[in-house]
């Protein structure tokens, strides 16, 4: 017998099915059967049904006669089912990794409650993600069972069937089914909470349930909405069929006169014609359903009236909040008038052919690729007056000498973004940045992508939290060029961002000084740092992690690292600059830096200033390691969470199989790379050799010369050879890390 029989009722989601069931095939968790209900899918889901079942014993397939709907697809199911819990999923939803696991254990350690309430976050079709925003309800008690009258607050979920897992002997015993109808699982959810004598939950998201662009039943106008009413009457029916339920009556009153009126705000739900009619139905409904001496909301007491004093009400409300806003626009509209004309004025004078504006990692200086270019084109294009973006006067100290410079949003920046030719950035420009015709947007990218990128992060809501992915594509609309240094980044870059530019096999221009670089080339960066003459400095650059929140990690104490590499060794910490300000530093590597026990470079402006200065790079897997390859010395990865890593980020390379150099899976073995010497043997050099001829492809030391020579000057330039390269795409690279 299974822990879990999971029903699937199916019906034209073709375009979904796969998800849906690779999500619960590939789980870790196998004690299950699927039960696919093909409920007359007019589409091929029937095929896809049958071939999975041709490959995977777990899944058995009812193909109905004639298409039932939803709820009686689910109850076609029902008497097939052998395992101990009934999970209804959607055939368009999906599982999170690891959520049967969670679920068979918190069932094991709640003592096999009668049902299994868990968490979900909705997944937009345009990449939004957002959790249950009740999400706190389920971690409050979580110790033990309780019933709806000990915590009648769980019934302020979402009253639907799929967020929780129900013991078959318990759904049986009661008689529980499906009605046919839009909200059959309202009538559902309300008599199995009331009637369980023992409800667990699970603060831990275990179900992506995706919000359709269009397709879904609930977001289709139309009359069938008006099926809310009669799932309600189920409702009471089933409490007035048992006395002992009969104190629910007035909390039940209250939800359905807020589930109405729900529905009848929403612009899409009902015909314009039809929604008098629901909202005089849903009154009658509301009135005769009245608890004796029950107390009306004041929010539902509208429906004692009339429909035009309901219309009144909305339109005083939508009043009230649009006298708000126009208070708001009014202490910000002399200025927004004065810079609108300005900017008006502005867009019809002519572009500047010598004006170029840069900008670098948000403003925060004269950094990266952008400088690079910068200092090239003050050389080769002298002509040409360069500008810098920067966030504020903290960014202005750090500027080097006759470094012309505007503060972001202030009317000088206004001015040279209205007229500039061209925009040189490692980042996207803000969204209020117009771009004119005939300027020229070169975007260089802060790295070779190992890690997912743009809209490959749709389908890794953990990594892109807090990123708006659309709006981050339309900024990316802005670009014409897009400077890469391997035919990996090309490809990558040009499937991550799909809009509009034109890929330049130019080489990373910061990593010019990289390039052909001696072994005294960071004398003098060693001397600033306070390096001894004659140690060997081992940079270690930890990147940030999408599993943890902050993105902070420890893998590595840097106090012991430090001691075990011994004299004649100088250890140098460099922080992925998301982490600069955060907890890492105040969690004792500032001290161990007063202390001299190592040598604390986040804050150095300039990162290729920290790679000349070292002898060798300890990274986990920072993007660092790839201009770090140019300077041909020894490069160790530290993987001990790769698994954990690629599954949470996702990433395009499997770096522990095409490592730059060995790598060790803990500390112990990375301590014994650099006891034993083994760091810099001949694999190391075999294997930094291969990762360079790949990954450094177009960095010849010219990179920013060609930039400018090509795009500023418009002269022809030799391109480097072109050629065949792997790279894996989404739907067939695999994670390490098997979902479970």
């Amino acid at each position: 017998m299974p822990r879990f029989s999971i029903i699937v009722p199916v019906f034209k989601v073709q375009g979904y099915l796969h998800a849906c069931l690779d999500s619960v095939l590939g789980q870790s968790y196998r004690d299950i059967e699927v039960i696919a209900v093909d409920d007359r899918s007019p589409d091929g889901c029937g095929a896809i049904l049958d071939a999975y079942a041709a490959r995977d014993e777990r899944v058995r397939v009812l193909h109905l006669p004639e298409n039932v709907g939803l709820g009686r697809a689910r109850n076609a199911g029902m008497p097939h089912a052998t395992g101990d819990y009934l999970f209804f999923l959607d055939s368009d939803d999906t599982l999170t990794p690891g959520a049967l696991r969670a679920l068979a254990d918190r069932l094991d350690e709640t003592g096999d409650p009668d049902v299994l309430v868990f968490d979900y976050a909705r997944t937009h079709w345009w990449g939004g993600t957002r959790r249950n925003v009740l999400a706190h309800l389920l971690a409050e008690n979580t110790a033990s069972t309780f019933t709806a009258a000990e915590r009648p607050e769980i019934l302020d979920l979402l009253m639907v069937v799929w967020n929780k897992v129900y013991r078959r002997d318990f759904v049986e015993r009661e008689g529980f089914t499906f009605p046919p109808g839009y909200y059959e699982d309202t009538p559902w959810t309300f008599p199995v909470l009331l009637s369980a004598e023992h409800i667990a939950t699970l603060d831990r998201i275990c179900l992506y349930y995706r919000q359709r662009r269009q397709g879904s039943i609930l977001s289709t106008t139309s009359r069938g909405h008006f099926d809310v009413h009669e799932q309600y009457a189920r409702v009471f029916r089933f409490v007035d069929a048992r006395p002992a339920l009969a104190h629910w009556r007035p909390f039940l009153h209250a939800k359905m006169g807020e589930h109405c009126l729900d529905i009848l705000a929403k612009p899409d739900r009902l015909p314009p014609s039809d929604r008098g009619e629901f909202f005089r139905r849903t009154a009658e409904m509301f009135r005769a359903h009245r608890p004796e001496g029950a107390r009306i909301p004041a929010a539902l007491r509208v429906l004692e009236g009339s429909y035009s004093g309901y219309l009144l009400r909305r339109q005083a409300g939508r009043a009230g909040r649009e006298l708000g806003r126009r208070a708001r626009q009014a202490r910000t509209a002399t200025a927004a008038r004065v810079a609108r004309g300005r900017s008006a004025l502005n867009l019809h004078r002519p572009l500047d052919p010598d004006l170029a504006v840069y900008s670098a990692f948000s403003h925060r200086g004269v950094l990266g690729d952008p400088a690079a270019i910068h200092r090239a084109a003050r050389e080769l294009a002298p002509h040409i007056r360069g500008v810098w973006v920067l966030a504020g006067e903290d960014e202005v100290a750090g500027l080097p000498p006759d470094t012309e410079y505007v503060l972001l949003d202030s009317p000088g920046y206004r001015r040279v973004t209205e007229r500039a030719t061209y925009f040189v950035n490692n980042v996207n420009w803000p969204g209020a940045l117009v771009k004119r015709p005939g300027s020229v947007h070169v975007h260089t990218h802060q790295g070779t992508p190992l890690k997912y990128m743009g809209a490959d992060l749709l389908n890794r809501p953990g990594a892109r939290h807090g990123v708006d992915v659309p709006r981050m594509l339309r900024r990316a609309d802005r670009w014409d060029y897009s400077l890469v240094a391997n035919r990996h980044s090309e490809l990558v870059w040009e499937r991550a961002f799909p809009c509009h530019f034109t890929s330049l096999r130019t080489g990373s221009p910061r990593n010019d000084v990289l390039v052909g670089a001696g072994a005294d080339s960071g004398r003098e960066v060693r001397a600033r740092l306070g390096i001894p003459d004659g140690d060997t400095v081992v940079l270690y650059a930890p990147t940030r992690r999408d599993y943890r929140r902050g993105g902070l990690v420890e893998r590595i104490d840097p106090a012991r690292f430090a001691a075990d590499l011994g004299e004649g060794h100088t250890l140098v910490v460099r922080l992925h600059p998301s982490l600069a300000g955060g907890p890492a530093r105040g969690l004792g590597l500032s001290e161990l830096h007063r202390r001299g026990v190592l040598v604390d470079a986040t804050d150095e402006p300039c990162v290729q200033d920290v790679l000349l200065a070292s002898d060798v790079l300890v990274t986990d897997y920072s993007a660092l390691m790839f201009d770090y390859a140019n300077l041909d010395r020894p490069i160790v990865i530290h993987a001990d969470d790769w698994d954990a890593y690629r599954a949470s980020r996702g990433a395009y390379v499997d770096i522990t199989a095409e490592a730059p150099g060995h790598v060790s899976r803990s500390y112990r073995e990375l301590a014994w790379l650099f006891d034993s010497g083994t760091w810099r043997d001949e694999e190391a050099a075999r294997l930094r050799s291969a990762f360079r001829d790949r990954y450094c492809e177009f960095d010849d030391g010219r990179a920013a010369e060609r930039v400018v020579r090509t795009l500023m000057l418009g002269e022809r330039t030799p391109g480097p050879p072109a050629g065949p390269v792997r790279v894996p795409s989404q739907a067939t690279s695999r994670d390490l890390l098997i979902p479970s």
